[in-house]
């Protein structure tokens, strides 16, 4: 059916990436402000609705590539599945509820949410060709959604929120190029021209660059004056564990197990990874006194 093909193309799977929109009203300790989490969840719908209209504009834009790819071959447009007509049609539907959405919760989130479709067209049309701004332009993806959760609620960001957020994005978004050299080989280019820009020992050490400071950005984070005098507590420290493990973790994957290419996706089915992660979230509870 046709609905059900336009469905698998929303990537549903990929609206855990939204999840950072709630980083704020955890952060700023509103958990318990039935009105702020209620305009966090209408961000995070805003978000998937517009996310995956660029899914599909990407998949429309990509689909002579994808067909060359041994996974991507299997979305619905590239396989046949789905034609052009509907998918373009939902496409605009889905770009035009998520702004609407989002301008019942607040103009700033309004502007923020077409922003972000805007940098996402240009990505899919040019900036996904340009090296290093590739990734950059991925991470900048997950920073907007932290910024538009702030919005939202009309709280101020802490600046480690972004730092922290931008550098594990990147993390994740340098991972997934590694995987794609590693699983597609010598027909690299011929899916993602701007594979040829990057090779396994380059990532490998933008990658060691990025790790490294990630966990820096995050150990300073707990520890910092501002942190402290925020939540009352030094003992955030002490969730750092959680973090180095699931660093360590995820490095597992990409280098032993090949895996990568979709870091939403190995966190969900990767138990010892999800694991960490609620135990981090826990943690983090616990200490915050957020529950």
């Amino acid at each position: 059916m046709v609905i059900v093909e336009i469905f698998k193309s929303l990537r549903p799977q990929q609206w855990i990436k939204n999840f950072f929109i709630f980083a704020p009203v955890i952060f700023s300790r509103n958990l318990h402000n039935p009105s702020m989490v209620l305009k966090t969840a209408a961000a995070f719908a805003a978000f998937c609705l517009v996310a995956s209209a660029h899914y599909i504009f990407n998949d429309i834009r990509d689909l002579e590539e994808d067909r060359l790819h041994p996974v991507k071959s299997k979305r619905p447009l590239a396989s046949g599945r789905l034609k052009k007509g509907p998918a373009i049609l939902s496409c605009v539907v889905l770009a035009v509820l998520g702004l609407a959405v989002a301008a019942a919760v607040s103009r700033s989130l309004l502007i923020i949410s077409a922003g972000y479709l805007v940098l996402q067209a240009f990505y899919s049309l040019w900036l996904k060709h340009v090296v290093i701004l590739d990734v950059f332009v991925v991470a900048a993806g997950f920073v907007i959604r932290v910024v538009a959760g702030g919005l939202a609620i009309e709280v101020a960001i802490s600046s480690w929120l972004i730092i922290c957020t931008m550098l594990l994005s990147l993390f994740l978004a340098l991972g997934k190029r590694r995987h794609e050299i590693v699983l597609l080989e010598d027909s690299a280019q011929n899916h993602r021209p701007i594979l040829k820009e990057y090779s396994t020992d380059l990532l490998d050490q933008m990658i060691s660059v990025v790790t490294a400071s990630t966990l820096i950005a995050y150990c300073l984070y707990t520890i910092s004056g501002e942190t402290v005098a925020k939540f009352g507590t030094r003992k955030l420290i002490y969730t750092v564990p959680f973090v180095l493990y699931g660093i360590f973790r995820y490095l597992y994957l990409i280098h032993l197990k090949a895996e990568g290419a979709s870091p939403e996706s190995l966190i969900i089915k990767d138990k010892p990874l999800l694991l960490d992660l609620f135990l981090w979230i826990a943690a983090a509870i616990l200490i915050l006194g957020l529950g």
